[in-house]
């Protein structure tokens, strides 16, 4: 069984929210979502209407006041994160060096090339 997975970056994730409650972890997304929305120039307003969401579902995203999945993704494709949706659940990819290790030594010679023989 392979032992090394390369998760592209979820790994850093787990690491910095592992001893986060779930009310923090909501308050640190609203947080991020309401820096991007400012950096990216918006109000709440003009962000719900994008969102074809109501203001009271963006500020309660933003305010970790509890949301559903479904404003989250709207909110997200609004601002053109929705790739970040990819980062849930990562398909695991195995390392070129794990499989190396797990190749085991080699079973036959390779072929040899042909001469020509005058």
């Amino acid at each position: 069984m392979l032992d090394t997975l390369v998760f592209h970056g979820y790994d850093a994730f787990i690491v910095k929210t592992a001893n986060l409650t779930p009310q923090e972890l909501e308050a640190e997304l609203g947080e991020k979502l309401k820096t991007l929305r400012l950096a990216k120039n918006l109000g709440q307003k003009t962000l719900a209407e994008r969102a074809g969401i109501s203001v009271r579902a963006v500020r309660s995203l933003e305010n970790a006041e509890g949301s559903t999945v479904k404003t989250l993704v709207c909110v997200l494709r609004a601002l053109g994160r929705e790739a970040w949706l990819d980062t849930v659940a990562p398909i695991a990819t195995v390392s070129p060096l794990a499989l190396s290790r797990e190749a085991g030594p080699r079973q036959r010679a390779s072929r040899r090339a042909r001469t020509e023989q005058p």
